[in-house]
């Protein structure tokens, strides 16, 4: 079998029989085999739609969940069942085109590993969503990217119409929550190469949508899931926290420096705060943000903390030239301070994540990441 289209349905009794007719008429002229999988968590009659579909079309099939878990479990349940070199993913609903199903096969043939049909690059169309589910929309793309590293190149990250190799999914551990399967695959397929192409965002003809306030919460949800789950993520945002305690350090000792011990020069006081604040942020980030990068030599090992003194020092001169600099513009020290921190912040988890912690081990991985090329038509 070389193509399984896999459909989640819930309550879709007036589309499933178009989606069908639809599907047909777009393969018609292709000489590949295909198969078409509904998986299925209604509570009316499409089951029984489905069932007569099943029987007088062999190239459908279905499974009726009584108690299914969401669009995204039914995704995965699919790609259990299908037997295709490759699998497309779309919705009933018929705002994903079948008419597109030839060409999104044709590229995944081609060598491509995932392809996504896009709404936001040149030729695509959301037309189909009224102004307040483009707003939601595009709230969820970009905290998705925001926060997702991976996914931060390609436009449509949260699409429900995609195609991929089964080798993508053969060995992730897929655990979603909600609607956005893609971004589950995103972050845990393996995969180096995304094309995106242009398509229109259909009106929903039939039924209703079912996008809802709980699907929004538990979008919310899944991306702290895939952070947490996500070690190259999850990183950042333990180094932010860790940086965020180390400026309530950092204030406090400047503020003893400078107003109960009247150090002066404001310089020497900021420089003494940052050494406080340098020396318990080392501490956190070595035993929490990378506990799993301690280098293997012994000699490298016993380096890292001389290496994260000289890119803390980088960063307490830029904190110290950003205090210093609002003093002379007659501005409150604790602001330029808390600029300098900000800026000083930035510099010190790039140049600790490429020097200070990098580990043969973590540099494969980084190797690995960067093969994953991003095209479009």
């Amino acid at each position: 079998m070389l193509l399984s289209i896999i459909i989640p349905t819930f309550n879709e009794r007036g589309n499933v029989q178009l989606i069908v007719e639809r599907v047909e008429a777009a393969m018609k002229d292709s000489t590949s085999d295909y198969e078409i999988w509904f998986v299925d968590d209604s509570r009316d009659d499409t089951p029984i739609i489905l069932e007569g579909l099943a029987n007088s079309h062999p190239q459908v099939h279905y499974l009726h969940r009584e108690n299914g878990r969401g669009l995204a479990t039914a995704v995965v349940e699919g790609f259990s069942r299908a037997a295709g070199q490759y699998f497309i993913v779309m919705d009933a609903d018929l705002q994903h085109p079948p008419e597109l199903l030839p060409t999104i096969l044709e590229r995944l043939q081609e060598g491509t590993d995932v392809v996504i049909p896009s709404r936001f690059v040149r030729g695509g169309s959301d037309g189909g969503l009224n102004p307040f589910r483009k707003i939601v929309s595009w709230t969820a793309r970009v905290i998705g990217r925001l926060a997702i590293s991976r996914i931060r190149r390609i436009s449509d990250c949260t699409g429900g119409y995609f195609g991929l190799s089964r080798e993508v999914v053969a060995d992730a551990k897929l655990n979603p929550i909600g609607w956005k399967i893609l971004l589950e695959i995103l972050v845990k397929g393996q995969y180096q190469t995304v094309h995106e192409i242009p398509y229109e965002f259909h009106t929903r003809d039939v039924g209703e949508s079912k996008m809802n306030t709980r699907e929004q919460w538990n979008y919310i949800r899944h991306i702290v899931r895939l952070v947490a789950e996500s070690p190259e993520d999850r990183r950042l945002y333990l180094f932010a926290m860790v940086g965020a305690l180390g400026v309530v350090v950092n204030l406090v000792a400047m503020s003893v420096l400078l107003y109960g011990l009247h150090v002066r020069p404001t310089m020497v006081a900021s420089i003494l705060a940052s050494l406080v604040a340098m020396l318990h942020n080392f501490l956190w980030n070595d035993k929490v943000t990378w506990k799993a990068h301690a280098h293997p030599v012994k000699w490298r090992r016993m380096m890292q903390m001389p290496m994260f003194m000289l890119v803390s020092l980088v960063g307490i001169g830029i904190t110290a030239l950003f205090a210093q600099w609002f003093t002379l513009m007659g501005s409150k020290e604790l602001i330029g301070q808390c600029l300098g921190i900000i800026v000083a912040t930035g510099w010190s988890f790039v140049a600790n994540n490429r020097i200070t912690w990098r580990t043969p081990e973590s540099h494969g991985a980084k190797r690995t990441r960067r093969k994953v090329r991003v095209t479009q038509e």
